[in-house]
């Protein structure tokens, strides 16, 4: 069963391939030019000189004669008077027929768009994941290790007890002695943790193009991540246009173009390196209205360095693209193996951005898993996708179930 996300409801048609902006050409300027504009004068209205106001004409008027000039009186000779005529009567009139005003037209009613639904692929993590159980025995008698354990793979002291407490409790009231009755337990009472009702990509208004910002230091897989996600969602047939926004590197560029190509989605590349990134961003969104596109992913520059900066470039961003459409996600990507630093990248990324989801990449490479719990907990964003290898295909949402089955073994 595939994921199901919404859309507006439309016929088919082919997209004509049009030509986009390469990198390095030089920018369009663009003017604003008035042609074609007639000055109507209206019958009573006069125009001295250009500069001069309009003013009315006097109206024309027969010329009566001056005091000075001689009136002359004509003697006219008085005719017969003509007989009498009696009138005819005049004949009655019909009565005025009233005429019914003609009703005013009834205000036209915005039709919303409909709706329809679109299953996008399901597929599986869970088999890619380290086990925990790769050096203690799991039984009842040695639950202490399943703490210490559990505190190693990033879990937090806090969560680590919680578990094994739970663990405990629930294995004696279900009288559960064997590993696979514990595992089951500790499956369940990490997924239960693991749980969020925001979990799912905001794909669901059917407000056109949905807008997906992705954030993340250099080196963590934000490319990467992009050009899966765009893959996935074509492969669902939505129509993907990417934006290169990070335009300090023109190898972030050239890289992320490559998995545009693999994933059939339209690319925005930058006219020169380093050009301003909200302009970037503001061509993606312009083209993806243009194309009537589902999605439009705009990549970001990825330095912490300076968070001033990198917090004016974020507002840019959104403010140019807000103009012409919603951002939907704003998706923060962390390494998994970097353990506590990917929470530290999560906490200052979250201070500059309106944070969303994670994604948490290379998942495959660590057992440090429960790093999840920590970003869930501490920053309160919900985990949405994972990425297990550099495949294209090496993608998925985030499952709290799939990923505690993968993480118990």
């Amino acid at each position: 069963m595939g994921l199901l996300f919404w859309r507006k409801k439309r016929e088919p048609r082919a997209i004509a391939d049009e030509a986009l902006p390469s990198y390095g050409s030089a920018p369009e300027s663009v003017g604003e030019t008035t042609t074609g504009v007639e000055v109507l004068n209206e019958p009573d209205v006069l125009l001295d000189a250009p500069d001069s106001k309009p003013r009315k004409a006097k109206a024309h008027r027969p010329e009566q004669p001056s005091a000075s000039e001689e009136v002359v009186t004509a003697e006219v000779t008085p005719e017969p008077a003509a007989e009498e005529v009696t009138p005819e009567p005049e004949p009655e009139q019909e009565p005025a027929v009233e005429v019914e005003p003609e009703p005013e037209p009834e205000p036209e009613v915005e039709v919303e768009d409909e709706l329809e639904a679109v299953e996008l692929p399901k597929r599986s993590f869970g088999k890619n994941l380290k086990s925990l159980f790769t050096r203690i025995k799991f039984d009842i008698d040695n639950l202490d290790e399943l703490e210490e354990t559990l505190i190693q793979a990033d879990f937090g002291l806090d969560t680590a007890e919680a578990i094994v407490e739970g663990v405990k409790q629930r294995a004696k009231k279900q009288g559960a002695r064997t590993e696979a009755e514990l595992k089951r337990i500790l499956v369940s009472l990490i997924a239960d943790q693991l749980r969020r009702e925001d979990s799912a990509l905001n794909l669901q208004d059917g407000k056109l193009p949905y807008v997906i910002l992705v954030v993340g230091v250099n080196g963590v897989g934000k490319t990467t991540t992009i050009g899966k996600l765009a893959n996935w969602l074509s492969e669902g047939n939505w129509r993907v246009v990417i934006g290169a926004a990070d335009t300090f590197r023109a190898a972030a560029v050239e890289q992320i173009a490559t998995w545009a190509e693999r994933a059939n989605a339209k690319l925005i590349r930058p006219k020169s390196e380093g050009q301003d990134p909200a302009s970037v961003a503001f061509e993606t969104v312009e083209l993806a209205l243009r194309d009537d596109a589902d999605i439009a992913i705009i990549d970001t520059a990825g330095r912490l360095q300076n968070k001033k900066d990198l917090m004016a470039e974020l507002e840019k961003i959104k403010r140019v693209v807000e103009k012409n459409a919603k951002i939907s996600e704003t998706l923060l990507v962390i390494d998994a193996t970097t353990g506590q630093n990917g929470l530290a990248q999560a906490k200052a990324f979250a201070e500059v951005a309106n944070v969303t989801g994670i994604v948490l990449t290379k998942l495959d490479g660590t057992a440090k898993g429960g790093i999840v719990f920590s970003i869930q907990r501490e920053l309160g964003i919900p985990v949405k996708l994972v990425g297990v290898g550099e495949g294209i295909k090496d993608f998925a949402f985030f499952d709290p179930e799939e990923f505690a089955k993968g993480l118990v073994g």
